[in-house]
């Protein structure tokens, strides 16, 4: 049996930006890649084509990540100009996500660290770097550890809470990759197993944005 976290980094971005409008579309399991492609195409969700929605999936997953006007060329085929403008506009959507990864690369040049929702600290030295690679790569990294990081505390915290309800029985904690984990169990109680971990991993903290689970059941991970 294997649960994921469904957008996890995403998710966990609209709650540290405070983006009441991200958090209110999750909240209410509206498409949040074909809202984004309307909101920055000035259209009605319907007439989102699925080139639109995959570019602004690119862009809402890679703008965690430090994604480039180059990144973005390079992942949709759009010109440098059209890449270019799309992202001012996905800013001009997302202003609170623009102020809270601003406010991120602040901390880092200014108290030499970043950390997660729940306080862990990577220490950021290299933002003032004078090699240009180095010091934009770990302005880069700096940006993206509040996000990857808060989603590997609330995983860790998951974890040991799964571990805790399957003491005692059949069901062995196999693997975590990133925002998954992986049980084996005897197949008769594979279902019971699936909503156990689907609940316990979504109530495992208690955020405004609400973190939903997918899970899924095979003979073997391939079946996954």
């Amino acid at each position: 049996v294997s649960a994921d976290y469904s957008q996890f980094e995403l998710r966990l971005a609209a709650h540290l930006a405070k983006d009441k409008e991200l958090i209110e579309q999750f909240n209410k399991d509206i498409d949040v890649h074909t809202a984004t492609a309307a909101e920055v195409y000035g259209r009605e969700e319907q007439d989102v084509t699925k080139n639109m929605r995959r570019e602004a999936k690119v862009v809402n997953f890679g703008i965690m990540y430090g994604l480039s006007t180059h990144g973005l060329v390079a992942a949709t085929g759009m010109t440098y100009e059209q890449a270019k403008n799309f992202i001012a506009k996905y800013f001009e959507v997302r202003p609170k996500l623009l102020k809270y990864i601003e406010s991120v690369k602040e901390q880092a040049k200014k108290d030499g660290y970043v950390e997660t929702l729940f306080g862990r600290r990577r220490p950021t030295p290299d933002v003032h770097s004078s090699n240009f690679m180095v010091r934009e790569a770990a302005m880069r990294q700096a940006v993206n550890m509040p996000f990857q990081g808060t989603a590997a505390d609330i995983m860790k915290m998951a974890m040991i809470e799964v571990d805790k309800k399957l003491a005692g029985t059949d069901t062995k904690l196999l693997l975590q990759i990133h925002d998954s984990i992986l049980v084996e169990t005897p197949k008769s109680g594979a279902e019971k197993v699936a909503e156990l971990l689907k609940e316990t991993m979504e109530d495992v903290v208690k955020l405004p944005v609400k973190l939903t689970v997918d899970t899924s059941i095979g003979k073997n991970w391939g079946e996954l």
